[in-house]
C-alpha cells in the first residue's frame, strides 16, 4: 500500500472512531490505538507534504452534539484546538524563556460561557470550533454556572463540563440501561444533548462547569494567573494550575502525573495543558490548520504498556449484562501492579481476538494512568467460551445484539436474578434508604456476584462470609470490620426511611411518611390486607394501588418482613399542622452544622409544612446560607431580588430544630 493511500485509510478510520466517541456511542478503538494512528498519520503528512481535506491532524474535533436539539450559532470567538505531544522535551522548546501555567485536561465538553453587564446571556457547545449549540436552556440545570456576576460589559469564558468518576459510577447503576453508559465524557455528551423536556434529568446526572480561560473581557488582565484570579473572585469554579517555567516544567509534569496515577483525582483528565502566562505574547501566534500556536499545548502521557498472558474471563453480573473481566498474570504498570481489565462486551473480545484461557497473549496498559485496559492480543490459540449459565443465578444466558450500536452483550435470562436488583440494593443502602455508609455500588456489586446478597436481608449477615471478603482482592480486616459497624449502626431506622428503602414505585419520602400518618403498624394493615390510602390526604388511588399491588406481588411482602425481623423501627414525627413554616420556601446551600446534612435539613422544612426549592428566585422567603457573605450565585441572585440570607444557627434561633 502507498503512502497516500494508507493515509485515506487512516483518515476514514480515526474520523469514524472520532464520530463514534464525540457523538456518544461505541468506541471502536481504544485511545491508545487512536493515538498511535494519530501520530503515523503525521508522520506520513509530514514526509509527503500532503494534507487530505478531512484529516484530523487539521480539523477541530467532529461535533460533540450532533443529535442537541438546540440551535446552532457561530462563536464570537472561535475556538481552536490546541497543538498535541506526548514529548516533555517539545513542550520545554515551546515553553521558552517564558512563564507557563500548567493545569489538567478535563475529559468533558467545552463549553462558551457569554455575559452582558453582569447577566449570563448564552451557553454555547464548542461544537466544530467555529459553530456550535446554544443550550441555555439549561444554564439552572449545569452547576457552578454563576447565572449572575459583578462583571460589567460583555465577557465571554470557556470552560469544561464534565461529571466526576464517583458520580458517573452512581448514576449508571441508579439510571443507566441495561448496558451502561461507557465512560463520564460520553454520559456528559449525551447529558448535554437533552432538549428543554428533560432538565431535571440533566441536573440530577451533576455536570459540573470547569472555567479554564477568559477569552474576552472589556478590561482583561494581562496575564492568564490575574483571568483565573478574576474567574474565581466572580464566583466561578477554575481549573487547578500551577505557575511555572520552561526549567522546572518537567518536575512540575511528574508531580501532576503522579496524582492521577494514585487514583484519588475525581474528575477525567486526558492530559495536562500548558499556557503561557502573559496573555499579549499568546495573542500574537499564527493560526495553523485549526491550531493556534500560542494557545496553549497540550501533553498527553505516553501509555506504559505491559504484555502478559490471560488466565481466566470472569464474567460478572449487573442488571441483565454480564461482562467479561481479563484475569491476567500480574504486570507492574504506572507504578501500581494489575491483573485485571474489563473487557466490555463479547463484541469488544471478538475484535482484540481473545483466545482461549492460558493460551493467549495480551498487551495492557492503564489508559489515562488510571483505568486498566487491554489493548491488543498479540499471540492467540483456540476461541474463548461464552458461558451458558449466568454466574449469580444458574439461570440460561442469551446472546443480544443491540440494532442500534450493533453491540453483543450476554444476557441472564431470569428476570428475578439477584444481580437484576443491584439497583434496588444501592437504593436500599442509600441516604434515602438505610443509609448503611460504605456498601458502595461497586462493592454491593461484587457481593451479589459472589452470591453473598440474594436478597435485602443479605446485607445484615454478611458475617457468614468473613473469610471471604477478607480475601477478596482490594478488601481485608479493615474493610470487613467497617462494614459490618456500618451495618449494625443502621439496624435502628425511622419508619418513612425504611419504605423508602424497599423501591416501592411512586413511594419517595414525602409519600411514606404521609402514608405514616397513624403509625408504622397501621401502614402494614393498610398495604397487606389491600384497605388502602385514599382516605390519606396526598396520596391518591394510584400511589395506594402502588403499594396495595407491590406487597401483593412475589416475594415482596416476605422479603419486607424479614428485613423488619433484623431491625428496630422508630416511629416517624409528623410535624403538626399549621407549623411556624407554613407557606414558607426556603433555599438551602453550603454546609450545615447543626442539622446531620442537607437532606436532613430539608426534611425538617418540609416536616414543618415549608417548601425547599432548589434556586433562587422571586418566590423564595429565605437563602440559608452559612457563608453569608460568600460570591456565591445564589447569594447573588437572593441580595439582587431582596430575599434575605441567614444562617442555619438563625433558621434554628427562628424556627427551632
Amino acid at each position: 500500500m502507498d503512502k497516500t493511500a494508507r493515509m485515506k485509510e487512516l483518515v476514514a478510520k480515526l474520523n469514524e472512531a472520532s464520530e463514534r466517541y464525540y457523538g456518544g456511542g461505541d468506541e471502536i478503538m481504544s485511545n491508545f490505538e487512536w493515538d498511535a494512528m494519530f501520530d503515523e498519520l503525521s508522520l506520513l503528512e509530514k514526509e509527503t507534504g500532503i494534507t487530505l481535506p478531512d484529516s484530523p491532524t487539521s480539523n477541530v474535533s467532529f461535533s460533540e452534539e450532533e443529535s442537541n436539539a438546540g440551535e446552532k450559532e457561530e462563536h464570537e470567538f472561535p475556538a481552536l484546538s490546541l497543538a498535541k505531544s506526548k514529548n516533555v522535551a517539545e513542550l520545554i522548546k515551546w515553553a521558552g524563556d517564558k512563564k507557563i501555567w500548567l493545569s489538567w485536561k478535563l475529559d468533558g465538553l467545552t463549553l462558551v460561557l457569554t455575559y452582558d453587564d453582569g447577566k449570563l446571556s448564552k451557553i454555547v457547545t464548542r461544537g466544530n470550533g467555529h459553530v456550535g449549540t446554544n443550550i441555555t436552556y439549561m444554564k439552572e440545570s449545569i452547576f457552578d454556572i454563576p447565572l449572575e456576576i459583578k462583571q460589567k460589559g460583555h465577557m465571554v469564558i470557556r470552560g469544561e463540563a464534565t461529571i466526576s468518576y464517583p458520580d458517573f459510577e452512581e448514576i449508571n447503576i441508579f439510571e443507566g440501561d441495561d448496558e451502561g453508559y461507557k465512560n463520564p465524557r460520553n454520559l456528559a455528551s449525551g447529558t448535554l444533548s437533552l432538549d428543554k423536556t428533560r432538565l431535571d434529568e440533566v441536573k440530577s446526572r451533576r455536570v459540573h462547569f470547569n472555567a479554564f480561560s477568559l477569552v474576552y473581557a472589556d478590561e482583561k488582565p494581562a496575564t492568564w494567573g490575574e483571568c483565573m484570579d478574576c474567574l474565581e473572585k466572580l464566583g466561578f469554579k477554575c481549573v487547578d494550575r500551577e505557575l511555572t517555567d520552561a526549567s522546572g516544567l518537567e518536575k512540575v509534569i511528574d508531580k501532576w502525573t503522579k496524582k492521577v496515577e494514585s487514583g484519588s483525582f475525581p474528575l477525567p483528565v486526558d492530559g495536562l495543558v500548558i499556557t503561557y502566562d502573559d496573555n499579549e505574547y499568546a495573542a500574537g501566534g499564527s493560526v495553523t490548520g485549526h491550531h493556534a500556536t500560542r494557545a496553549g499545548f497540550a501533553f498527553k502521557w505516553q501509555d506504559e504498556e505491559a504484555e502478559t498472558t490471560l488466565k481466566e474471563i470472569e464474567w460478572s453480573c449487573a442488571a441483565s449484562v454480564i461482562s467479561p473481566v481479563a484475569i491476567f498474570e500480574s504486570v507492574e504498570l504506572e507504578g501500581t501492579t494489575v491483573s485485571r481489565a474489563s473487557l466490555c462486551n463479547i463484541s469488544e473480545m471478538e475484535r482484540l481476538g481473545i483466545g482461549e484461557n492460558g493460551k493467549t497473549k495480551i498487551k495492557v496498559i492503564k489508559a489515562n494512568k488510571i483505568i486498566p485496559k487491554v489493548i491488543a492480543v498479540t499471540e492467540k490459540e483456540g476461541c474463548f467460551e461464552v458461558p451458558s449459565e449466568c454466574p449469580v443465578c444458574g439461570a440460561k444466558t442469551y446472546i443480544n445484539e443491540s440494532q442500534v450500536s450493533l453491540t453483543k452483550t450476554l444476557r441472564c435470562s431470569n428476570p428475578d436474578c439477584a444481580a437484576k436488583n443491584l439497583k434496588k440494593y444501592a437504593m436500599f443502602t442509600s441516604k434515602d434508604g438505610m443509609d448503611i455508609e460504605g456498601l458502595s455500588i461497586k462493592t454491593l456489586s461484587k457481593f451479589v456476584n459472589m452470591g453473598f446478597i440474594k436478597e435485602y436481608a443479605d446485607i445484615y449477615h454478611l458475617d457468614r462470609y468473613e473469610d471471604k471478603i477478607k480475601n477478596m482482592e482490594g478488601f481485608g480486616e479493615k474493610s470487613y470490620a467497617n462494614i459490618i459497624k456500618a451495618v449494625n449502626a443502621r439496624r435502628k431506622v425511622r419508619a418513612d426511611r425504611f419504605i423508602r428503602a424497599f423501591s416501592i414505585p411512586l413511594v419517595g419520602l414525602d409519600t411514606a411518611k404521609k402514608m405514616l400518618a397513624c403509625g408504622f403498624e397501621d401502614f402494614r394493615d393498610r398495604a397487606e390486607s389491600g384497605r388502602g390510602f385514599e382516605d390519606v390526604g396526598g396520596i391518591g388511588s394510584e400511589r395506594s394501588r402502588s403499594v396495595i399491588s407491590w406487597f401483593a406481588a412475589g416475594d415482596n411482602k416476605r422479603q419486607f418482613e424479614a428485613v423488619l425481623a433484623e431491625v428496630e423501627i422508630e416511629e416517624t414525627v409528623r410535624a403538626e399542622s399549621g407549623s411556624a413554616l407554613s407557606g414558607l420556601t426556603f433555599v438551602i446551600t453550603g454546609d450545615v452544622h447543626i442539622f446531620k446534612n442537607r437532606n436532613e435539613f430539608k426534611e425538617y422544612v418540609t416536616a414543618k409544612g415549608g417548601k425547599v426549592a432548589g434556586s433562587v428566585s422571586s418566590k423564595t422567603d429565605y437563602l440559608v446560607n452559612n457563608d453569608i457573605e460568600s460570591a456565591s450565585s445564589k447569594n447573588k441572585t437572593a441580595k439582587s431580588l431582596g430575599i434575605p440570607i441567614i444562617s442555619e444557627d438563625e433558621f434554628v434561633e427562628k424556627y427551632g430544630k
